[in-house]
């Protein structure tokens, strides 16, 4: 990794995905996978019929081959399901899942990693959402079958992610305590893995990948390096100008007109006290251009990670209808990005693209009936009994109530997890013929984007933003 300047983000769901990792991979560089929701874009893409055979090709390879055809024989529609059909539903994960499920995730896993992996001796990573407990182990699991070198872990404090690599290494059976609303003391509820439950049998012992968190903080960083059960290898510092979720801003909510947060000075990150931890670590949050990257360098930091200005290349997961369109908005000045502090079902600030005929549109998030079917960022709590629940703060407010959530909190709210699979082209179809409308998030950086494209040639590829973000030697 001393080589490494540039880290590419890990943006879900599906827009880093294999292509792009292998892509950035390929330039010396670390690609990574989303790991977010892989086993809903793994199954879509078989229903689709998967039609470059790929996700075929990373079931051949993995080492169950029985536990692959099974998820083939489900999924899998050699024509491509009709476009006005709704894609066939796989359950939700939850605290208990089961069998099946945990096996689905650990070999849609693999099959993203194996496929980065193809054709070059770089590193790949995967990034996941600590916010989203519940598949973090089979899906680390199977990232780690494949040869992951770099685990990423962002939007929350993974102190235990650590311990459970270190478990999962050896073959043995992982535990995690998973947050719950309403619950008396810790650890009451605990998530648990056992990988030869899963692959039938005694596992053998894998390699150990680097381990990254993402913290917004000086003090965020110090806790995890002197905390975590396990070694820490690396961090990424980002700020409240990237892409997707971001860290709430510090001490009392303040607002702009627009009804932004407002961070401030508490919201700096001191990169001083950062070096003296002795990790080498990547700035991230509008460092997508190379003068940001030698700011980066000259700070002590490693390098950099960049998201946006690689989201809308070539390579990416995102649908090229959407990457043409934010590109010739953003070379017209046109771009209206917002960070949204209610959209989130996790209430963290999120940011969103102001664009025609996507849920960030009043008009055409009313059009939408609320529920909640994917599940992703739901949130668990105890019910009287001291069993645990679910709920989302996107779905029917009537439900949501129900079940014991405060309304005030579900107002705003859009369903993430639909609004994405929608930006990669995995747009759920409803009954009523509704399909699914895009939820487009970037940066608040574009100048990048600006850079690198034209109106008369608004494409680029991801080698073309390394070689524009890298300094000549």
């Amino acid at each position: 990794m001393n080589s490494t300047k540039i880290i590419q983000g890990g943006m879900g769901l599906g827009v880093s995905d294999w292509r792009l990792a292998r892509a950035v991979s390929l330039c010396d560089q670390l690609g990574v996978v989303s790991g977010t929701a892989l086993d809903l874009i793994f199954v879509r893409r078989l229903q689709q019929g998967d039609p470059d055979g790929d996700m075929r090709r990373g079931l051949a390879a993995f080492p169950d081959a029985e536990m692959a055809q099974s998820i083939l024989d489900q999924y899998f529609i050699p024509a491509g399901k009709k476009k006005d059909k709704p894609y066939a539903s796989k359950a939700m994960v939850g605290h208990q899942p089961s069998l099946a499920l945990q096996k689905l995730l650990v070999v849609a896993n693999f099959v993203e990693v194996f496929l980065a992996k193809q054709g070059h001796d770089g590193l790949v990573g995967i990034n996941f959402l600590h916010k989203i407990q519940t598949p973090i182990m089979p899906s680390l699991y199977g990232a780690m079958l494949a040869g992951v070198d770099v685990v990423i872990v962002g939007a929350g404090i993974p102190l235990q992610i650590p311990s459970i690599i270190d478990n999962l290494c050896r073959g043995e059976v992982a535990e995690f305590d998973l947050y719950v609303q309403g619950e008396e003391g810790s650890g009451g509820h605990k998530l648990i893995f056992d990988p030869a439950e899963v692959m039938g049998g005694a596992c053998e012992a894998l390699a150990r990948p680097l381990f990254f968190p993402i913290v917004s903080s000086a003090t965020l960083a110090m806790v995890m390096v002197k905390k975590c059960k396990g070694q820490v290898d690396g961090l990424i510092v980002e700020g409240p100008s990237a892409g997707g979720h971001n860290a709430p801003p510090r001490g009392k909510a303040v607002f702009n007109e627009e009804g932004e947060p407002v961070y401030g000075v508490r919201d700096e990150v001191n990169l001083e006290q950062i070096a003296r931890l002795g990790l080498p670590f990547w700035l991230a949050g509008s460092y997508g251009k190379p003068e940001e990257l030698q700011k980066a360098l000259a700070a002590g930091a490693a390098g950099v990670q960049v998201g946006t200005i690689f989201a809308f290349c070539e390579e990416s997961g995102l649908r090229g209808d959407i990457k043409s369109d934010v590109i010739k908005s953003c070379l017209q000045g046109r771009v209206q990005i917002k960070t949204d502090p209610v959209a989130s079902p996790t209430g963290f600030p999120f940011k969103v693209i102001s664009i025609a005929e996507t849920l960030s549109e009043e008009e055409d998030y009313n059009k939408r009936k609320r529920m909640c079917d994917l599940g992703y960022l739901r949130e668990a709590y105890e019910l009287p009994d001291g069993s645990v629940g679910w709920r989302c703060r996107a779905e029917d407010p009537k439900n949501y109530v129900k079940s014991g959530g405060k309304l005030e909190d579900s107002v705003g709210k859009k369903c993430l997890c639909n609004g994405l699979m929608a930006n990669i082209g995995l747009a759920q179809v409803r009954s009523d013929a509704y399909e699914e409308l895009p939820l487009v998030t970037c940066g608040d950086d574009l100048e990048g984007i600006q850079r690198l494209s034209t109106m008369q040639d608004p494409c680029y590829t991801s080698a073309d933003v390394i070689d524009f973000l890298l300094p000549v030697s």
